[in-house]
This record gives structure tokens, C-alpha cells and sequence, in this order.
């Protein structure tokens, strides 16, 4: 933020504490809007300030992996502390995705340790973050958003969830996904051991092309290798270039010194 920047945004969290207490001293609905508009003027302040937002995730990331070690009122006061790390680091980027996924699995991690039911008011903010997540880069909570559809009994949501982030190649492995104690309520439906056996299906399809087949992630590695390998030696073939482009002008250089040398003896 140059220096400039900085002046303008304290003097607007300047105006903008002063319409706080307006709003403060206000009632009814003027005190509502009087709200409303503070708030765009805090989140206006706060946009753009990546520094900030990378600080609030990683600290946010920090204290939902410690909730995760703890019990009871510890680990709920954990996990509402990272909630509020990753609401405020998407004030400050609304399009972080690792906010928007981290802050749904915080809510969903702090609705186990309250023993909340699939419909209680932590799972409807959970899958708030989840489809925020899906906006930013669609699919990338498709796998989350179906463990809560599980929960919830909702079969054709969590396969059409399943099948999106399979799709989107964000799928955990099949032996994951079978342990997974938020799908434990669907595992013995037709229809998901359907959609698993699709998953085990699918290197057999690939090995049908052809009899040698490698598997699409490791070609796609192998030419990613190939690539890399291939710019590689193209830049050391540069340098090396330059190195005998260098040392030849050089040379001659100096042998024409010492010709004009010589000449003036």
C-alpha cells in the first residue's frame, strides 16, 4: 500500500467510526441502515490487503489443527477463533478460497464437538462457506458440501456432489471416502457402492487403449518431467551459448590489443 493509499483509508475508518456512532445512537430501521452502510465502509477499508489476508488464513489454519487436538469447551473456543480468522480474511480477499473451505470445515469440525444435528444452524453456515468456496473455483468444495448432504440423508445432492468433485478431480481415494465417518450413513445404499465401484472402474477403461497404458496422472507427470527437462537443457544450451559467444568476444578483444600493441612498438 504506498503511502498515499494509507491516508486515504484512515481518513474513511475515520468517517467510519463516526457513522457507528450515529448508528449507535440511532433506532429501528434508520439504525439498520446506518449499520448496513458502516459495514460496507469496514469491508471497503479491509479489501485488498493480501499481507492481511494471508495472515489471518495461516493463523486461522493454525488454530483449527490445534482445535483438532483438543476436547469440550477448549476446542470449541479454538474452532470459533479460526471461524473468526477466516471471516475476516475474506473481508479482507472475499475470493480466498482456503478461507472460504477451511471456515466450512471449521464449522463442521465445531458442530461434531457440540454434537449439532445435520440441520442444526453450524451445518446451514458450513455449507454457506462450501458454496462461497464453489463460486471462487467451482467444484472445490463439491466433496464437503456432499458429506453434509450425507448427514443429511440427501442421496441425489450428495451423488450429484460426489460426482462433481470426481469430475473436477478433487475426489479423495476410495478407501478414504469409505472412512469417512460423515458418508457412514450412506455406505450401505445402492447407490453409492455403485458410484465406488465406478471409481475402481476406471483405470480398467484407461488400460483398454491400449496394452502398455500408463495411468493419465503418471503420463501427465512424465510430461510434465518431459517439459521441465526440455527447458532445462534449452537454458543450460543458452548460458553454455552465451558463455563461448562471451569468451570469444573477449578473446578477440584482447588479441586486438595486443596487435595495437605491438603496432605501436
Amino acid at each position: 500500500m504506498s503511502f498515499f493509499d494509507s491516508i486515504t483509508k484512515k481518513s474513511k475508518l475515520k468517517a467510519a467510526v463516526k457513522q457507528t456512532m450515529a448508528a449507535r445512537n440511532s433506532e429501528g430501521s434508520k439504525a439498520d441502515q446506518l449499520f448496513k452502510r458502516v459495514y460496507q465502509d469496514y469491508a471497503e477499508i479491509v479489501a485488498g490487503e493480501l499481507l492481511i489476508a494471508e495472515a489471518l488464513y495461516n493463523w486461522g489454519f493454525a488454530l483449527l489443527h490445534q482445535a483438532k487436538n483438543k476436547s469440550g469447551e477448549q476446542a470449541e473456543a479454538l474452532y470459533q477463533d479460526a471461524i473468526e480468522k477466516f471471516t475476516f480474511c475474506l473481508l479482507a480477499q472475499p475470493s480466498y478460497l482456503g478461507a472460504a473451505i477451511d471456515g466450512g470445515v471449521a464449522y463442521m469440525e465445531l458442530a461434531r464437538v457440540k454434537r449439532a444435528g445435520p440441520h442444526d444452524a453450524l451445518y446451514v453456515q458450513a455449507h454457506r462457506y462450501f458454496e462461497k468456496a464453489n463460486a471462487i473455483q467451482s467444484g472445490s468444495a463439491a466433496y464437503n458440501m456432499a458429506c453434509i448432504y450425507a448427514l443429511r440423508g440427501d442421496k441425489e445432492a450428495c451423488l450429484n456432489a460426489l460426482e462433481l468433485a470426481d469430475s473436477k478431480g478433487i475426489l479423495p481415494v476410495a478407501d478414504d471416502i469409505l472412512n469417512d465417518p460423515d458418508l457412514a450413513g450412506v455406505k450401505g445404499q445402492a447407490w453409492f457402492a455403485e458410484f465406488i465401484d465406478s471409481l475402481a472402474k476406471k483405470p480398467e477403461l484407461l488400460a483398454e487403449d491400449g496394452a502398455d497404458a500408463e495411468p493419465v496422472v503418471d503420463a501427465v507427470a512424465d510430461d510434465v518431467a518431459a517439459e521441465s527437462d526440455a527447458a532445462v537443457n534449452a537454458f543450460k544450451s543458452t548460458v553454455e551459448t552465451q558463455l563461448l559467444v562471451d569468451t570469444d568476444a573477449a578473446a578477440s578483444e584482447k588479441s586486438e590489443e595486443v596487435d595495437a600493441d605491438l603496432a605501436d612498438k
